[in-house]
């Protein structure tokens, strides 16, 4: 964000773009000093009028503003709680006809039907979906859209977890992607966040060829944030006969076992 943008006037020439620590005080309604001290850890209490003061100064979304929000208040540490996805989420998964699986708010493949492993091998329980996109070669040439959808994917990820910062799994696993891609530090440093929300997105099977999907992201009711994922297409279409042939052998859903 640049001066301009905000209606400051700027005099001469700047070594570096973006906005000042005294502006954006300044725009805030601030002092300069509280802001440094914001910006330094050193005050952790802001109040929720400060915070949405810098939130509309930084133009952020509503998504982004409720998580600023959220940072500053203080919530009850969640328990370790063993992922149970409910019976009849995986009986519908075994009657449903497409693609589908739970995934938890770390992105751990808790249940899978099989159709949805033969989209994707690693589409099945004890996988993770962020460590496989990030990792894994062959998950990304499965997405010709990759690039592009990874990093909405780790912004998604920062989403879901929200305040949970000390989640010992939660640094695991950021410490295991930050130390083997370059690409994930880069975009986990960032702090973006954006629920990735249903849409279409495309794959390159390599069976069946290039398929034209949608995305549904549903969340299950009592279950501490998980979610079913189901993917489909439109009637009649290239992409459903070709789901019809790629499911045509499978029939039992995978059943859920522990996260790695």
């Amino acid at each position: 964000m640049n001066p301009a943008d905000v209606g400051l006037r700027v005099a001469g020439v700047r070594r570096t773009p973006g906005l000042r620590r005294e502006e954006v005080a300044t725009l805030a309604g601030i002092s300069a000093d509280y802001y440094l001290r914001l910006e330094q850890g050193r005050d952790r209490n802001p109040s929720p009028q400060v915070l949405e003061a810098l939130a509309r100064v930084f133009a952020l979304d509503a998504t982004a503003t409720e998580y600023l929000l959220s940072l500053s208040t203080a919530r009850p540490r969640r328990r370790p709680r063993r992922e149970v996805v409910p019976v009849g989420v995986r009986l519908l998964l075994d009657v449903i006809g497409l693609p589908a699986f739970v995934e938890s708010r770390m992105f751990d493949v808790l249940a899978a039907n099989e159709l949805a492993t033969a989209l994707s091998p690693r589409i099945r329980p004890g996988e993770n979906r962020l460590r496989s996109m990030i990792l894994d070669a062959d998950e990304q040439d499965l997405h010709p859209d990759w690039e592009r959808f990874i990093g909405g994917m780790v912004a998604a990820f920062r989403t879901s977890l929200g305040t949970d910062v000390d989640d010992p799994r939660l640094a695991q696993l950021v410490g295991e992607l930050s130390l083997a891609s370059e690409l994930f530090r880069r975009l986990w440093a960032r702090h973006d966040v954006k629920p990735l929300a249903g849409g279409l997105t495309r794959m390159r099977h390599p069976e069946v060829g290039m398929l034209e999907l949608r995305r549904e992201k549903l969340p299950i009711a009592d279950s501490g944030g998980q979610l079913l994922v189901i993917y489909h297409a439109e009637r009649g279409s290239e992409t459903a006969r070709s789901l019809a042939l790629l499911g045509s052998p499978v029939s039992e859903p995978l059943r859920m076992s522990s996260p790695r």
